[in-house]
């Protein structure tokens, strides 16, 4: 019953938001004929994944030369409060995610423009901007309200105040928000992936971030196990990526060249 009550306050939000009207045509569609779609080829990636994955530490110094720090000893007293804020907050989103691997990433790229799209708490946000605001760099980040939450107010909860100023936020599904970024900035030191993880959205969002990722960027997608778009979508370009086993999920990276 809490399901249909969920669903049903999700569906009336979105009435409210026409802005997000495209959003729910999509997701009505994908729920009544693609639903299987959304994993294609899952079985393959996670066999893929898993004989040639290798530690987040591992795999900072190949790809960035660098020891590991962990992220909450680096940034202690920060780290702290935004462990108490989440603990503090009234809904539950997703976790922290690889901290270190976006925070050494944008060391390695020199970020000064960072593209990332799933925010929720803020964790990779706070990791991003930990870094490029010591550059006066800017985050763009595209996420979808917590319409099912009444969660909005709480998207990016964890970031420090000191860092928002060098963060803009788009409250939209990637379809829409990402042109909106491109209007704005067009070329990227970093992009970080963790959003739709359906097969068709991932891929459609792959292709447009890399287009826009400069020569020499970091490329970053978390949940790639959870269908094989990132495996077909760097065999299409060639690519030979680092994958990272974390918290029984994988994580793909590279470096564009």
């Amino acid at each position: 019953m809490s399901e249909v009550i969920r669903v049903t306050k999700t569906f009336f939000a979105y009435l409210k938001r026409p802005d997000l009207y495209p959003e729910l045509g999509r997701k009505i569609i994908k729920n009544i004929f693609n639903r299987n779609a959304a994993f294609k080829g899952k079985e393959k990636t996670i066999s893929w994944a898993s004989t040639k994955a290798v530690s987040q530490s591992e795999a900072i110094q190949l790809l960035f030369g660098k020891e590991m720090q962990p992220f909450s000893e680096m940034f202690f007293v920060d780290f702290q409060n935004a462990v108490q804020k989440e603990q503090s907050c009234p809904i539950k989103m997703g976790g922290a995610g690889a901290l270190e691997l976006i925070y050494y990433a944008c060391e390695f790229a020199q970020a000064k423009n960072v593209l990332e799209t799933g925010v929720a708490y803020g964790w990779s946000s706070f990791a991003a901007l930990q870094s490029i605001s010591s550059r006066n760099g800017t985050l763009y980040s595209s996420d979808m309200p917590y319409l099912g939450q009444d969660g909005d107010q709480f998207v990016g909860y964890v970031v420090p105040e000191k860092l928002k100023e060098n963060w803009k936020l788009f409250r939209f599904a990637d379809r829409e928000s990402l042109p909106k970024i491109f209007a704005e900035n067009s070329v990227f030191d970093v992009v970080h992936y963790d959003s739709d993880k359906a097969y068709e959205g991932m891929s459609w969002a792959y292709e447009m971030l890399y287009q826009h990722l400069r020569e020499g960027g970091v490329f970053i997608s978390d949940d790639i196990n959870d269908n094989s778009a990132f495996q077909d979508f760097c065999e299409k370009k060639n690519i030979d990526p680092t994958l990272i086993s974390f918290e029984g999920k994988y994580i793909g990276v590279f470096i564009k060249h």
